[in-house]
């Protein structure tokens, strides 16, 4: 029996052809995005990931880790990247900008960016910062009844056993380790003053993390009594109802600018710059400000009383340290090095 005529075969592998480029177009539409864990996560998925889903369709996936793991992921896949949007720290995308693995941000494509700082925005628009925040201390009012005012308190041996600090895979402990050196009188050509300080420290410590809500059930079981984090992941505890509180040291709090980037070869890199867009929208940017506790680069976000209490504004803000990223970038690997030869056990 003949099932198909030729009009009927014609019409057959036209809808066959359409379903496949129906499939390609829907495959097209999934866009990987590599950010931070934690609470980190869970609000970008809140502020941003749900409603981009809803507005554009497309399916984000979430790839998750610390700036060192994605910029190392963005490495390893030389310039055939499966990542569509990373999330880092500034430093190591200027080392990524440097090895030619970043698209620029095309900022003809944001609709936000009239609203946006253009500060945010790194040499060439290689990278676009998303948040202004901190290295900061954090306590336990309950146990810590005097609140530190300087990094040398860290160093009190009464917090022996009871404090933890950051890996230098992570940008708490790399900045750390830059506040301290700084300090005591060393530079980024000589680490020595902040190596051997930190040395002594991570033989006190309970651990060394490299996530950074692994501070989250140190703190909850009292293991720890007080460490070097961040304000918005500090922030985001004490609204769970964990006794914490956050001190910015005299000596400046060291500021951070973690910031989007699309690899070069992105998959999906228009895609990718409406993720960008929507992350510097007034709406994203008002909602992750409001629950990260960091203050927004979109000019247009006004904070509110609760977000003032944690996040460093007057002297504060202006006492920020913001490092030189290319010159953090080109001593990184040094570094890190070292620090597992003298620092990490």
């Amino acid at each position: 029996m003949r099932i198909f005529g030729h009009r009927s075969f014609g019409l057959a592998v036209a809808f066959g052809v359409a379903s496949a480029a129906g499939m390609v177009a829907a495959q097209a539409q999934q866009l990987v995005v590599a950010t931070f864990g934690g609470s980190f996560a869970d609000d970008t998925k809140t502020c941003v990931v749900a409603p981009f889903e809803k507005a554009s369709g497309a399916k984000v996936v979430i790839q998750l880790g610390n700036s060192v793991q994605h910029a190392a992921a963005i490495r390893a896949m030389g310039g055939k990247p499966n990542y569509d949007v990373a999330y880092m720290d500034n430093s190591l995308a200027t080392q990524l900008a440097g090895e030619g693995l970043l698209a620029p941000i095309d900022t003809t494509a944001l609709s936000s960016y009239p609203d946006i700082d253009k500060a945010a925005f790194g040499p060439a628009n290689a990278y676009v910062a998303f948040e202004v925040s901190a290295t900061a201390i954090t306590y336990d009012p309950k146990a810590v009844t005097t609140p530190p005012t300087s990094w040398n308190d860290l160093f009190d041996p009464r917090y022996k056993g009871r404090i933890a600090i950051g890996d230098i895979t992570g940008t708490s402990g790399m900045q750390f380790l830059l506040a301290v050196n700084k300090m005591r009188g060393g530079t980024p050509d000589n680490m020595d003053p902040g190596f051997a300080a930190l040395k002594e420290l991570a033989a006190d410590a309970v651990t060394l993390y490299t996530q950074a809500d692994q501070l989250v059930s140190l703190f909850q079981r009292g293991d720890i009594v007080i460490a070097p984090w961040y304000p918005d992941r500090t922030g985001a505890q004490i609204d769970k109802g964990l006794s914490l509180a956050v001190a910015y040291p005299k000596e400046g709090a060291v500021g951070i600018r973690p910031v989007l980037v699309i690899p070069k070869g992105a998959p999906n890199a228009a895609l990718a710059l409406k993720y960008v867009d929507a992350v510097l929208s007034t709406a994203g940017q008002t909602c992750f400000t409001e629950r990260q506790y960091a203050a927004p680069v979109n000019l247009e976000v006004r904070l509110g009383d609760k977000v003032r209490k944690i996040v460093a504004t007057g002297d504060d803000y202006r006492n920020l340290w913001f490092p030189d990223p290319q010159a953090v970038a080109s001593h990184l690997v040094e570094w890190t090095r070292r620090w597992q030869r003298e620092v990490a056990r």
